[in-house]
């Protein structure tokens, strides 16, 4: 019996980690209905937006997405918040941030329009008009739009 539990505690998916994942595998590889699946109602939005701006793409494009590789390097949570950091094997792929959230017991990603802008984390803590030096990150929304 305590086999059967710690394998099902195992096998749980519904962690940060493991949803961010899912969820940026699904979206760099264009597989929308996939990444749907875990994110927000305001995220499922972005999303079918992406997937209506990318129907027009040429297969060797989808072809050539479908070989991004992400990698989690860390997960933060805090409560019912999570920040996963992440890279892609993109060329000149910096580290980038999802923002997760769980609602029901469940983790979800949580994607807004400021994260489409790179406003992700450190925008709030920066006062306004500041001079920063650092290149801004790129956001899924972004690379996507480079191919």
């Amino acid at each position: 019996l305590v086999f059967v539990a710690l394998f099902m505690v195992s096998c749980n998916k519904n962690n940060p980690k493991d949803v961010a994942d899912k969820w940026l595998t699904s979206f760099y590889h264009m597989d929308y209905e996939e990444a749907k699946k875990v994110s927000t109602d305001e995220t499922k939005g972005l999303v079918n937006t992406f997937q209506e701006l990318t129907r027009s793409l040429a297969d060797s494009s989808k072809e050539e997405m479908k070989k991004i590789q992400v990698t989690i390097k860390d997960v933060k949570e805090d409560g019912d918040k999570a920040t996963v950091t992440y890279t892609t094997s993109e060329e000149d792929a910096k580290e980038q941030k999802l923002a997760m959230i769980k609602k029901d017991g469940k983790w979800l990603v949580e994607f807004s329009k400021n994260d489409m802008m790179g406003d992700v984390d450190n925008s709030a803590d920066q006062p306004m008009g500041s001079d920063s030096t650092a290149a801004p990150t790129t956001t899924p929304v972004e690379d996507t739009a480079k191919n």
